[in-house]
């Protein structure tokens, strides 16, 4: 395979047209996305001085995935998600205006800052299980699915990587309000992609049910079928003790490495740098053979770092080891998105997507809000070095799940023609296998 070819293979789901311009919308939209996460937390610091403020900040804008996912999940199996995402990204928008005008006009409080923050954890509770599985409808060809899913990874984290370095310059030149108006402009690319789209994907039609039921089915399959269950499981545990590191990013800048908001800037631009190299290393995949391995070593490693980061009193130090978490954690999230949009069945995936938001995303509240307390009793590194060493034991706890797991994901891979020995036969009994090898 050339260069070229190579490249064309990294990007190949770009060729369907309704991904291509949600591509290029949504990239806009989440720059400006991660310049108000900066912002905001820089705001908040500078405002209390306070990690134990900083950790309830995130709890309020994330707790509201924990209670209202699941019921997101139904929705997406019921309604159009197009809709339903167009619906979202406007309220967004508002979330991002009102801050913008608060701070601009000087009249920006913390309560101010805690209300909009669950206003907008409410609006990403219902938009991010949805955006998940709205994927599959972009995409006509499903073996594009799982490199679709790495270029969200990789859009997401080289919107990471130029978004907090962004705001790091404006914070420190023209202070918050401005990240917070360009976030609010940033929507309106991704509204207008939307629109945009032709849509043929077939929806299967369900009858009406109670969504106490469809809530209660989609917790019966998702833990029955032990592939699902591990990977959520490893999931809520990295999200609850090892993401927050985030949190604690703004009291490592100024307190630690003795920074501002430029430093800020720089940890999360490389945390993000390291994630965009993991996504652009999953879209390279040819297949989701061995992604359950892959889950598993970079759940080790992101712990390892954590705990390494933790010791880090030297900036140029923590840098090149930030950027490894970051492909760490990246890795082993997008790969558990594709095992399991592989894997589950058509008329559940809403309901299963809304249980991996849950995990890394409804436990992170629960971890904010632990390591701001931690971080004030004892420190934030000590509350880094705790973090990790929890991921890297659930790592090997899903290490030891791993036969069966593979003994159940196996059928399922045979069943969809995914297993090489499958494929094998098939080019065989159709007269393709010698094309194959050419």
């Amino acid at each position: 395979m050339n260069k070229f070819t190579a490249f064309r293979h990294i990007f190949r789901a770009l060729r369907h047209r309704n991904y291509r311009i949600f591509f290029w919308g949504q990239s806009a939209s989440l720059i400006g996305t991660w310049m108000q996460q900066v912002a905001l937390s820089w705001l908040v610091y500078r405002m209390t001085n306070s990690p134990f403020l900083l950790g309830v900040t995130m709890f309020t804008s994330q707790i509201p995935t924990f209670f209202f996912t699941p019921f997101a999940g139904v929705f997406a199996d019921r309604h159009s998600r197009r809709n339903m995402l167009v619906v979202t990204q406007a309220l967004s928008l508002v979330q991002a205006s009102i801050l913008a005008f608060l701070v601009l006009t000087h009249q920006i409080q913390v309560w101010h800052i805690m209300v909009l923050s669950f206003f907008l954890g409410t609006i990403f509770s219902f938009d991010i299980p949805i955006r998940q599985a709205f994927t599959v409808e972009m995409i006509e060809d499903r073996e594009d699915l799982g490199n679709a899913i790495a270029l969200n990874s990789s859009m997401l984290n080289a919107a990471r990587l130029i978004g907090p370095s962004l705001a790091g310059i404006l914070i420190a030149s023209v202070g918050e309000g401005v990240c917070f108006l360009l976030n609010a402009v940033s929507f309106i690319p991704v509204i207008l992609s939307l629109g945009a789209m032709r849509l043929s994907f077939p929806r299967l039609a369900s009858p009406a049910r109670h969504i106490f039921v469809e809530l209660k089915e989609g917790l019966g399959y998702s833990f029955r079928f032990a592939p699902i269950k591990w990977i959520l499981i490893l999931l809520s545990m990295i999200s609850l003790m090892g993401v927050p590191y985030q949190v604690l990013m703004p009291v490592f800048a100024r307190d630690i490495f003795h920074g501002g908001p430029n430093t800020l800037g720089f940890l999360m631009g490389m945390s993000g740098l390291g994630a965009l190299i993991g996504a652009v290393y999953l879209a390279a995949r040819q297949s989701v053979i061995g992604l359950v391995r892959i889950i598993a070593w970079t759940a080790v490693l992101f712990g390892v770092t954590i705990v390494i980061f933790s010791f880090s009193r030297d900036f140029w130090f923590a840098m090149p080891v930030i950027l490894v978490s970051g492909f760490g954690v990246m890795v082993n999230m997008a790969a558990c998105n594709t095992i399991l949009q592989t894997i589950v069945d058509e008329d559940k995936r809403g309901r299963v997507m809304a249980l991996y938001t849950m995990a890394f995303m409804g436990t992170m509240p629960f971890g904010s809000l632990l390591a701001g307390i931690l971080a004030a009793r004892i420190g934030a590194p000590y509350t880094l070095l705790i973090g990790g060493v929890c991921c890297v034991g659930t790592a090997f706890i899903f290490m030891s799940k791993l036969p069966l797991i593979r003994k159940e994901i196996r059928p399922v891979y045979a069943k969809k023609g995914i297993l090489p020995e499958v494929m094998r036969g098939i080019q065989a009994a159709t007269g393709l296998e010698g094309l194959s090898r050419e």
